[in-house]
C-alpha cells in the first residue's frame, strides 16, 4: 500500500473566513507530497488510490485552508474534503460526489473548471502554481493557487486526477526584508494602470531578478508578475460593479485593449469580464 501518512496536520483558526497563516504551511506541503506520490503510485485500479485516501479523509477534512479532490476520467468528484464542500454551499461531502464544477458552481464558472479538468484528464496537462481567484457561496471571494495533476495506472493510462487549491498566504511581515519587498506592493499599486516592467522593479529595490523573484515568493507568495495581475483584477472586479463600460475597466487596469483584459480575468477568475459583472446584476450596461 502507498504511504500517506503524515504526523504534522495544524488546524489553524481563520480570522476572516477565508486566509492561511505560516501554521499551514506543513499542510499545503503534506497535500502537495500526498498528491505527488499519488502521481507516482500507478495503480491498477483508480479504487486502489481512493481506499488509500479514504483513511485519512478525517485529516483532509480538519484542513479549512485547503480544497482537496479526486476525479474521475468524466471529471466527476469522487473524493473531495470538507472544505470544499462548505465554501460551495454543501453541509455533507456527498452532496458533490459523482457531479462534475459544471454542476457545482455557477454556470460560467462551473464550464471553466471542467473544461480545464478535460485538459488533465485527455491531454495530460499538468497545472501548477496557477493564481485564481475563486467564488464562494454566499458570494465570498479568496485568491488560491491550484495545483492539478493526472493520475496514471500500470499501464501509463490516464485513470483520474488528483488536485488542491490552498488559500493565498498571510504576506510575511516579520521578514528581514519585508520592508524593501513593501516598495514593490506599493508601486504596483499606483501604476499597476500601465505597463510595468521587472526592470523597474529591480531598480527599486537594487536587487536582481532572481533576488526580486525569490523575495517575492518568500513574502508575498507570488512572483512580481503574479503580483501585478493580482492587484489588476482586484481592481477590475471593483470597477465592474460599477456603471463604467468593460472597455474603459481594461484600459483603466493596465490592458491594452478588450479581449487582452478578457482572456486574463478569465485565465484567474474562470469567468469572463461580462459574466462576472452579470452575476454581481449590471447585465444590462455596455461593454464600450
Amino acid at each position: 500500500m502507498m504511504n500517506i501518512a503524515h504526523d504534522s496536520l495544524y488546524p489553524h483558526n481563520e480570522k476572516n473566513g477565508i486566509g492561511t497563516s505560516d501554521h499551514d504551511v506543513c499542510n499545503i506541503e503534506f497535500l502537495s507530497t500526498l498528491c505527488s506520490g499519488l502521481a507516482n503510485h500507478k495503480p491498477s485500479h483508480l479504487q486502489d488510490i481512493l481506499n488509500a485516501v479514504a483513511l485519512i479523509t478525517p485529516l483532509l477534512n480538519a484542513i479549512p485552508s485547503v480544497v482537496f479532490f479526486i476525479k474521475d476520467t468524466k471529471a466527476r468528484y469522487l473524493i473531495a474534503n470538507l472544505t470544499l464542500a462548505t465554501r460551495c454551499g454543501f453541509k455533507s461531502i456527498s452532496s458533490l460526489l459523482g457531479k462534475t464544477s459544471s454542476e457545482i458552481f455557477p454556470a460560467q464558472m462551473g464550464s471553466c473548471y471542467t473544461e480545464q479538468d478535460l485538459r488533465v484528464l485527455h491531454q495530460g496537462v499538468i497545472i501548477q502554481n496557477q493564481l485564481e481567484l475563486h467564488f464562494y457561496h454566499g458570494r465570498k471571494t479568496g485568491w488560491c493557487m491550484t495545483y492539478k495533476l493526472p493520475l496514471y495506472n500500470q499501464h501509463n493510462q490516464i485513470i483520474g486526477m488528483a488536485g488542491i487549491s490552498h488559500d493565498l498566504m498571510e504576506v510575511k511581515e516579520n521578514h528581514p526584508v519585508y520592508q524593501k519587498l513593501a516598495i514593490v506592493d506599493d508601486y504596483i499599486r499606483e501604476h499597476f494602470d500601465r505597463t510595468i516592467r521587472l526592470e523597474e522593479l529591480t531598480n527599486l529595490t537594487h536587487l536582481s531578478v532572481a533576488q526580486l523573484e525569490r523575495y517575492c515568493k518568500r513574502i508575498f507568495h507570488l512572483t512580481p508578475r503574479q503580483m501585478i495581475h493580482k492587484i489588476r483584477i482586484e481592481k477590475a472586479s471593483e470597477l465592474l460593479a460599477t456603471e463604467l463600460p468593460i472597455t474603459d475597466v481594461a484600459l483603466q487596469c493596465g490592458y491594452t485593449d478588450h479581449s487582452a483584459f478578457t482572456r486574463q480575468f478569465k485565465a484567474l477568475t474562470g469567468i469572463t469580464p461580462s459574466n462576472f459583472r452579470q452575476s454581481m446584476g449590471r447585465s444590462h450596461l455596455p461593454l464600450s
